[in-house]
């Protein structure tokens, strides 16, 4: 069963999401505040996918976020934010969620955007290579355990970064347009924005990036999309 925690403090958003998720076929964890979500995270280790909504009392979506993706969990993770909230989108990012979905939303977006991510995580984005790994130095990536080290140390990366990361890798020096990317990730039926592209593109920057402010590994293609200068 395909389980998935839904942290939400509203109990008529939290009934519509659980119904509609339960509708698609997820056996859903319910939680209303983020403490309670992240002992339910504890109670049921096969959850592979948050909802987190980013206007809490107490401990915040933000804050849950941190502290599954400090915890090196592979969960996937979706922030739920107000139209309003521009910023919370972008933070809720970088602090390490997948994707967000703007209320108010539709069934149909929801489970869209829930449905993609679930791929994502299974890895269908992210074909095997010829052998389990690509070694370009200081880099290697293991196809096989989906992990990536630069010059033999890990980098912690999430299953989304990591998708990205392999695009990169198996595409060196060649310019990927942050359409083609973000249809290769994310897929055809993504409802959301481009910028979510140039987030993880960030993200990734201060992971990989000897200087993240000056980044030579993953460059900027100016009004196209981006190179990665490995290989």
């Amino acid at each position: 069963m395909r389980k998935v925690l839904v942290l939400e403090d509203e109990d008529s958003i939290r009934s519509f999401v659980v119904l509609n998720l339960n509708r698609a076929g997820y056996e859903t964890v319910e939680a209303s505040s983020g403490e309670e979500a992240l002992e339910k995270l504890k109670q049921n280790p096969d959850i592979r996918l948050a909802l987190l909504d980013v206007m809490l009392p107490g401990i915040d979506g933000f804050e849950v976020c941190r502290q599954i993706r400090a915890s090196d969990s592979k969960v996937g993770i979706i922030m739920l934010t107000a139209r309003t909230q521009e910023m919370d989108k972008v933070t809720g990012l970088m602090t390490g969620a997948d994707d967000y979905v703007t209320k108010p939303f539709s069934p149909a977006e929801l489970t869209a955007r829930v449905d993609a991510l679930y791929r994502r995580l299974g890895g269908e984005s992210a074909p095997a290579s010829n052998g389990d790994e690509i070694s370009q130095p200081p880099f290697l990536l293991n196809c096989h355990n989906r992990v990536l080290f630069k010059n033999g140390k890990r980098i912690k990366l999430t299953q989304v970064e990591y998708s990205v990361m392999h695009l990169f890798m198996t595409n060196p020096r060649q310019p990927i347009s942050r359409e083609e990317i973000l249809d290769r990730i994310w897929g055809r039926e993504y409802y959301g924005e481009v910028k979510i592209v140039d987030v993880n593109v960030r993200r990734l920057r201060l992971k990989v990036e000897d200087d993240p402010t000056n980044p030579s590994y993953i460059t900027t293609v100016w009004g196209f999309g981006y190179k990665w200068n490995v290989g």
